[in-house]
């Protein structure tokens, strides 16, 4: 039982690590980083979505009625491209340029008002081509075979130990 529970949880969390969002860019290129809604039709007074890279770092705010200026990361400043024409839609996705490997880690789009957010994960690589796809495409591919392989070995290992027990009750 507690081999059946192991499996369980080890496929669980190989599974959420695979469908994870990742995108991957190279130093100096630029990126979208995807964020939309299920909801469309949104008026402008009901749009306010923050991005935030790993957690705490404002990279934009989009709040089309508001009259205050803007605060972001100056890493961030002449940076970030947006497409206002999209916001009623429930795109609110980002353009990010002039890539820097600082700008790897998670992403955050949280839609405020109706209490949602979406992340991704940006890596940053120096030549197209390279990076961790590769590996990361092995590992989702690999693990669940693995997972495979050991639970028809624990299967088997339990069934010869139960017929082991049934033959040697016999003989006694």
């Amino acid at each position: 039982m507690i081999s059946y529970c192991f499996i369980t949880i080890f496929a669980v969390l190989i599974n959420k690590v695979c469908l994870q969002v990742t995108v991957e860019a190279v130093i100096g290129g630029s990126v979208v980083l995807q964020c939309s809604s299920a909801e469309h039709d949104y008026k402008p007074q009901d749009i306010d979505v923050s991005w935030r890279h790993n957690g705490s770092k404002i990279v934009f705010d989009i709040i089309p009625l508001r009259n205050s200026p803007m605060t972001q990361d100056p890493e961030y400043k002449n940076r970030i491209e947006t497409f206002p024409q999209e916001y009623l839609r429930g795109n609110f996705s980002i353009k990010l340029i002039n890539l820097q490997h600082t700008d790897a880690g998670q992403y955050i789009c949280y839609m405020k008002n109706s209490n949602k957010y979406q992340t991704l994960k940006l890596i940053i690589s120096e030549q197209e081509g390279k990076g961790p796809r590769l590996s990361l495409l092995l590992a989702c591919i690999i693990s669940p075979v693995l997972l495979v392989i050991i639970f028809i070995a624990v299967f088997f290992i339990k069934r010869c130990s139960s017929s082991q027990r049934e033959t040697g009750n016999g003989q006694s």
